[in-house]
């Protein structure tokens, strides 16, 4: 059994996501220790409990220390089930971080599957639905799989009641190279209100338009019905030739929309100034997908401790090394599965 300390690098809830998923596609059992060591409240918070219930089922798992606040746990799979699942974490936390978890064993399984997963679609701190939809599950399809999302109701933090459906035939992964972005092909930004004044959603795209000089006829809002609870959320999409990126910026109590909407264009204007096809967050999501293909590589910004604790974690359970090479100021060469 192959021992995981959850307080290295950032000490977060991707160290226990990537170990299960990986527990999951590799057969190895694994047994997590000060799990979330690094955060403020450690141990499984209930979007990490419902991960790990959700890779058991997927993965026939025997496990112990599932419980709400446990910093360790000791997790056997069994063979994969595909199928229909429905998981739903029971409060705001993200839907779209169980998905992660269970994703990469599905990919390889021996039939189709069906998840159906309820909670948070746009959270802090988490992959937002449209994210996943538009900029991540396009490149794994590229790779093999057939993978397709539909948001069936959107759920922010802390009112929850989100849910995503998400189709899946597997594919043996194939190597992905992104090194270039191409012609920027459409730009699109629109912000989202739930419950919350229209008002807050122009302001926010009056802030964005002004970071980044955009057309209005990029520029969009859109008040939301059925949602529980109020929610508001910026998203800008970069769509070019070889890849599609999102950006989002979320409101928060306390903050002004103007804040919001600046925030989220000195991003975007960041991402197209570096000439570069990966953002942040992509890099950071390519990293395993590549690592279980046998390699890959793309140009990236400037990559975070997040996702370097990502390469470290690669290293440690599939003996994949991740290099890291700088091309210029704000542009990076991330090679998988380097010497």
């Amino acid at each position: 059994m192959l021992t995981i300390d959850g307080s290295t690098g950032e000490g977060g809830g991707q160290i226990l996501r990537t170990s299960l998923a990986l527990s999951l596609v590799t057969g190895t059992p694994v047994k997590l220790v000060r799990v979330r060591a690094g955060r403020a409240k450690p141990g499984l918070a209930r979007q990490h409990l419902t991960a790990v219930q959700a890779a058991a089922r997927v993965g026939c798992a025997e496990v112990s220390g599932a419980a709400l606040g446990s910093t360790e746990i000791t997790f056997r799979p069994g063979s994969i089930a595909p199928g229909v699942h429905t998981f739903a974490v029971g409060t705001a936390g993200s839907a779209t971080l169980v998905l992660q978890t269970v994703l990469p064993a599905l990919l390889s399984a021996q039939g189709d599957s069906e998840l159906v997963l309820e909670g948070g679609t746009h959270n802090p701190m988490a992959p937002p639905f449209d994210f996943m939809e538009r900029a991540y599950l396009p490149l794994l399809q590229r790779m093999g799989p057939v993978v397709t999302a539909e948001l069936e109701r959107y759920g922010f933090y802390p009112g929850g009641g989100g849910r995503v459906r998400v189709s899946i035939t597997p594919a043996p992964l194939g190597k992905l190279t992104l090194l270039e972005r191409g012609e920027v092909r459409s730009r699109r930004l629109v912000a989202r209100v739930a419950n919350l004044p229209v008002h807050v959603a122009r302001r926010e795209v009056e802030a964005a338009a002004k970071v980044l000089g955009w057309e209005r006829a990029w520029l969009h809002t859109e008040v939301l019905e059925g949602v529980a609870g109020p929610g508001n959320v910026v998203t800008a999409e970069v769509v070019s030739e070889h890849v599609t990126e999102v950006f989002t910026s979320f409101g928060e109590r306390g903050v002004r929309a103007e804040v919001v909407g600046e925030r989220l264009g000195k991003e975007v204007k960041a991402y197209e100034a570096a000439g570069v096809p990966v953002g942040e967050y992509l890099a950071d999501q390519l990293l395993l997908p590549m690592a279980l293909a046998g390699g890959g590589s793309f140009r990236s910004v400037v990559p975070s401790s997040h996702t370097r604790t990502h390469a470290g974690l690669l290293e440690q359970l599939l003996g994949v090394k991740t290099r890291f090479e700088q091309e210029g100021e704000d542009a990076w060469r991330v090679e998988v599965g380097s010497g």
